[in-house]
């Protein structure tokens, strides 16, 4: 079956990129052409946009042709000898509309050529009474500008409609030649007004599609995350490019400021027929600092929380530090309370991702059903090396120990060097803090929906400032 073409040309306000961009804002999408085709494709597959167009269609006419239709009483071409020809032809409507075909071409400077590839089916009856099934190629141009919907979302506002037919067959029944050539007369007066319709429905979707970037992602029970353009889309001539800022949320609905500006981000050139899209670090402190303010970062270890081979008693530290500590009852438990008390710092550096934690430490003899003695309490920087990976909607961070430095912040005895307990401190904190601290970094970091991209496959590579995703597209 042949398919026609219907072009529509989508005008953006269109800004140049520079650096000076990238430094003002959060994430960078860089869209694939061939993921935008494959995006409105699926909707057009998945979803009721030709039956709306075909509802559309049909409740503006009640058979084109006929009595009841244009060339009967008032209609369009009501007039003289045509009506005595075309009263053999009655009920003649669009009852089919092909599944287009979507192809696209981005216009630098200029915007986006979206071409629809489909064929119209009407069905009526013919001089004799027997079915007639005609087919019409359509060729359907739009201008169309960009608009701000009241939410401050991106939307394509249509400014002007042309529609051209190109060949229309008979594909059954039987039908002159001279009246052929009248319905095929009307059909070039008659269809471009009632196929329009199409591209209103076709920018409906286009507009739900750029539109879902802005969208209210939560963070558990810490948050939440809203995603918001900060410029009109930018278009080169692979991809389109969305500059996107993310305002984070406590539950109480406060706004959480950035720990710091957010810093310049070079994107490295974008292979084809993939896309990219970068995590911030300012999004990664700022998650981090909602998880501190929330207490989620703090543990008190028990006896029960460490297994055996780490002993957590008097006697295990006494052998450590047998001159500061060699007074102490023997075989006592021991409760280490770890409180971070500033905002954790996450460095992102070509290939490399870690966390600077700061926390406050402090050891104590255990006492179920009594008051726990203070023995000691020690500043802490832990260096938490950070591995990244994705789900189809969060960038996941699991944690582990790579380094502690301490310093004795109080005692009950005289100063001592706290050099021998780093060991044991570090083997306490790997097998009893850090589990707990990776259970409540599940909540992960959010990332922004854009054309339903999936990013379980993406390629992850870590560069300054900020976390680069590759997703290959799906057209």
């Amino acid at each position: 079956m042949m398919f026609s073409i219907l072009s529509v040309v989508l005008f953006f306000g269109l800004l140049t990129p520079s650096q000076g961009l990238l430094e003002s804002v959060g994430t960078i999408a860089r869209i694939d052409k061939d993921e935008l085709v494959s995006a409105i494709q699926n909707s057009l597959v998945g979803g009721p946009i030709l039956q709306n167009v075909l509802g559309t269609v049909t409740s503006l006419n009640q058979g084109l042709l006929g009595s009841g239709g244009l060339l009967g009483g008032g209609g369009l071409l009501g007039y003289g000898g045509i009506v005595g020809v075309v009263g053999q032809v009655s009920g003649l409507k669009i009852e089919e509309l092909t599944l287009p075909k979507v192809s696209l071409k981005l216009l630098p400077g200029f915007g986006v050529q979206l071409s629809l590839l489909t064929k119209v089916g009407l069905h009526g009856s013919g001089p004799l009474g027997s079915l007639l099934e005609v087919a019409a190629e359509v060729n359907v141009s739009s201008r169309v500008a960009l608009g701000v919907s009241p939410k401050g979302t991106p939307i394509l506002i249509v400014k002007s409609c042309n529609t051209l037919l190109g060949h229309i067959s008979l594909l059954s029944g039987l039908l002159p030649a001279p009246l052929f050539g009248v319905v095929e007369q009307t059909l070039f007066k008659v269809l471009p007004k009632l196929l329009c319709p199409i591209v209103d429905t076709v920018l409906v979707v286009v507009n739900e599609l750029l539109g879902a970037v802005l969208c209210l992602v939560p963070l558990g029970a810490l948050g939440t995350v809203e995603f918001t353009l900060a410029t009109l889309p930018i278009i080169s001539n692979q991809y389109i490019q969305l500059d996107v800022n993310s305002l984070v949320k406590s539950a109480a609905g406060n706004v959480i400021d950035l720990p710091e500006p957010p810093k310049p981000i070079k994107m490295p050139p974008k292979e084809d027929h993939t896309s990219q899209v970068t995590v911030p670090l300012y999004l990664f402190n700022t998650v981090f600092g909602l998880l501190q303010t929330n207490g989620a970062l703090d543990i008190d270890i028990t006896p029960e929380l460490v297994p055996s081979r780490v002993p957590m008693t008097t006697t295990a530290l006494a052998a450590l530090l047998p001159k500061a500590l060699g007074t102490l009852a023997p075989d006592q438990p021991l409760l280490i309370t770890l409180r971070v008390k500033e905002a954790p710092a996450f460095v992102l550096k070509t290939g490399k991702a870690f966390v600077s934690l700061p926390a406050a430490l402090e050891v104590l003899i255990y006492h179920p059903h009594g008051t726990a003695n203070s023995l000691f309490s020690l500043n802490l920087v832990l260096t938490l090396g950070a591995q990244l990976a994705t789900s189809a909607t969060k960038l996941h961070v699991s944690l582990s120990l790579d380094r502690l430095s301490a310093k004795l912040a109080s005692s009950y005895t005289a100063n001592f060097d706290v050099s021998p307990l780093e060991e044991w401190l570090s083997n306490v904190l790997r097998v009893a803090y850090l589990p707990k601290l990776n259970v409540n970094l599940e909540v992960g970091i959010p990332l922004p929906k854009i054309l339903n991209v999936n990013f379980v496959n993406a390629a992850l590579e870590i560069i300054d400032n900020s976390v680069l995703l590759t997703v290959p597209s799906r057209g």
